[in-house]
């Protein structure tokens, strides 16, 4: 059980705190709800291009890391489609050296040409390295765009491509940050040896003078329903062929995606799993595969992968994928299979409830889904999952004229 109290700031931020006196460490969680859905498509990556300039100095503190290791903290970020998150732990003691740092990177970045050369290039050399330069880097290049049409999913956290990056203009970064980084679209979680009292007057302190700006967002366009499969077959200088296909699914705010998940656990997760067992052991296809969702908050994806084995034609590797996806929608799971799966995703919230950042992110992202309580009340749900429920998420799902399906191939195109 996650303890916490919920406080709203006169200016729009949440504040969120979490108790644990068996600790001295405090974790700072400051979530932006802004991702890579939210950029311009003429000018996508910005979001993750902000998780650099974040670390880049303030208006008022030219260094961010320095004074927070002095404190004995440290820290990181992470960006995807839907939120941007920054998080330190620092001794409990020195708790307001965060609030400090991070309430004057809320304020505003000490914009300067110089600074945004400097983590434009980090990013662009990121981009090359992670997804040009690397075998299968650029899957999530191909296939999103392949699966996502309309919505903004269409692009990966990095960006559509290097030049949206380059042309990026001061003037681009300062709209950017003004637009969404601001307290009434923020989420600030405060875990660990501290005081409810004491994290409210300091959030009042250092972030209450900040202006709301009231976000007047437009909704995200809806991505049509798919009603033809979709194909794409790429060579690549890349040791094994291997396949992917995703299919629309459910949004991690839809109450299909506890059966979703766990429907994708039944497939692929660990060593006793169906395609493990039959495609690896049994049928010596692939090398290794998986299926998993997303979770996004607007409607993701189901996505099935997998390596070929040597000499393996790719047309019966996917053939063989969709005899076990329609196992799975024409029969019921074992009892004691969905039981399994079931143990482990309890086993896996208990564990990242071991963690007290694990803690303040799980709180920071259950309040962005507009139920800060699905810490404690999560897994309820997950039980409550039945069998049907497996079978009729899989036949709304494992559709052909759902799929969208990549054949990335070697360049000689046969594994040999």
């Amino acid at each position: 059980m996650v303890s916490f109290s919920k406080s709203l700031l006169s200016n729009g931020l949440t504040v969120i705190v979490h108790e644990d006196s068996s600790t001295p460490l405090a974790t700072v969680n400051l979530l932006y709800k802004v991702g890579a859905r939210d950029e311009d498509p003429a000018r996508t990556g910005f979001a993750h291009l902000f998780e650099h300039l974040m670390f880049g100095g303030s208006v008022n503190i030219p260094e961010y890391d320095e004074p927070l290791q002095l404190a004995g903290g440290d820290n990181n970020a992470f960006t995807n489609n839907d939120i941007t998150n920054y998080y330190c732990t620092l001794p409990a003691n020195n708790l307001e050296t965060a609030f400090w740092l991070e309430s004057d990177r809320m304020l505003s970045l000490a914009f300067s040409e110089k600074s945004l050369e400097v983590q434009r290039q980090v990013v662009i050399e990121e981009f090359k390295q992670r997804y040009l330069n690397q075998p299968y880097g650029d899957v999530w290049l191909l296939l999103r765009p392949l699966a996502y049409k309309i919505h903004p999913y269409q692009w990966a956290t990095i960006g559509k491509e290097i030049a949206h990056i380059e042309q990026a203009t001061l003037q681009d970064v300062r709209d950017f940050f003004f637009r969404y980084y601001c307290p009434d679209n923020a989420i600030l979680v405060v875990a660990g040896g501290v005081k409810t009292d004491e994290v409210l007057t300091l959030a009042e302190k250092w972030f209450g003078g900040i202006q709301r700006k009231i976000n007047n967002r437009l909704p995200y366009p809806s991505e049509p329903v798919q009603t033809a499969q979709r194909r794409l077959t790429v060579n690549r200088d890349i040791p094994f062929d291997a396949i992917y296909i995703a299919f629309h699914a459910c949004s991690r705010l839809d109450s299909e995606f506890y059966a979703t998940d766990l429907m994708t656990d039944i497939l692929s997760r660990g060593k006793s799993s169906r395609l493990y067992n039959r495609l690896i052991k049994e049928k010596k296809l692939f090398s290794d595969i998986s299926a998993y969702l997303t979770g996004d908050f607007d409607k993701g994806l189901v996505v099935v992968e997998g390596k070929l084995l040597k000499n393996v034609d790719i047309n019966q590797a996917e053939a063989a994928i969709w005899e076990e996806l329609n196992v799975i929608c024409e029969e019921l799971v074992g009892e004691a299979e969905l039981e399994k799966v079931k143990n482990k995703v309890e086993s896996t919230i208990e564990f990242s409830e071991m963690d007290l950042s694990g803690r303040a992110l799980s709180l920071a992202i259950a309040e962005y889904m507009g139920n800060t309580e699905l810490v404690n009340t999560e897994m309820k749900l997950y039980t409550a999952v039945n069998r049907s429920n497996i079978r009729d998420t899989a036949k709304s799902i494992f559709k052909q004229e759902n799929a969208s399906v990549l054949h990335y191939l070697t360049n000689n195109g046969n594994n040999s």
